[in-house]
């Protein structure tokens, strides 16, 4: 758009196309000139996102300074078939006794964390990421719909105990737009995509994906 913001194309039509803003919207009018970028969606990936807080798209949000980095990956992009993958066959230690015995979870499996509110979710998920600690694994912690005074307090318990030097948080905050609580989930995806292809392991915690089922019925 014409004064900086951006956009993602969601419907084609014959005569109009629909598109999500991803961003500020409140400084476009009618009558703006939009312009196609030639591009799928994309974030900046690589090495020197590791340490950070950033925003769904890539943006640091942490006052430290830009992200130097040439690598991006598209945002939405194929997962691999199931000949593609390896079968499930060395453990990913949570650190946590009950898990790790009676639920142990694979290194590339997915596993769901349901119950009530103040339950105790998100303590397992940063407890999780804190266990990794000379583990030789990556953390990407997606924060979708929260506080952003709750998501400073995790940040600040991982920088605590030096788990911020494997972690990257991603944040999609309660007060964004629903577009990029919609694509958080996505672009910490491909950032951990980068280093799974690089044949590193990855841990990605999306805490929680409830809300970005409404952001996306919103859309």
């Amino acid at each position: 758009f014409q004064h900086g913001s951006y956009g993602m194309a969601q419907n084609l039509e014959s005569n109009d196309v629909g598109i999500i803003i991803l961003g500020d919207f409140e400084s476009i009018r009618e009558g703006d000139k939009v312009k196609r970028t030639g591009k799928i969606m994309e974030v900046p990936v690589g090495e020197a996102l590791i340490g950070r807080v950033v925003n769904p798209l890539g943006q640091p949000i942490d006052g430290l300074g830009e992200i130097v980095t040439d690598k991006a990956r598209p945002v939405e992009a194929m997962a691999p078939g199931v000949m593609q993958r390896k079968s499930v066959n060395e453990p990913m230690q949570t650190g946590l006794k009950a898990i790790d015995a009676l639920v142990p979870i694979g290194r590339g499996q997915r596993e769901l964390v349901i119950g009530d509110r103040k339950t105790g979710k998100t303590s397992i998920a940063i407890d999780t990421i804190i266990n990794q600690k000379g583990q030789d694994m990556i953390c990407i912690y997606v924060a979708i719909g929260q506080k952003d005074s709750t998501v400073r307090t995790q940040v600040e318990t991982l920088k605590k105990y030096g788990a911020m030097d494997y972690t990257i948080v991603v944040n999609a905050g309660a007060s964004q737009p629903a577009p990029l609580l919609y694509i958080a989930p996505y672009a910490g995806t491909a950032m951990g995509e980068e280093f799974m292809y690089n044949g590193k392991h990855v841990l990605i915690i999306f805490d929680d994906l409830s809300k970005q089922a409404v952001a996306y019925r919103e859309l």
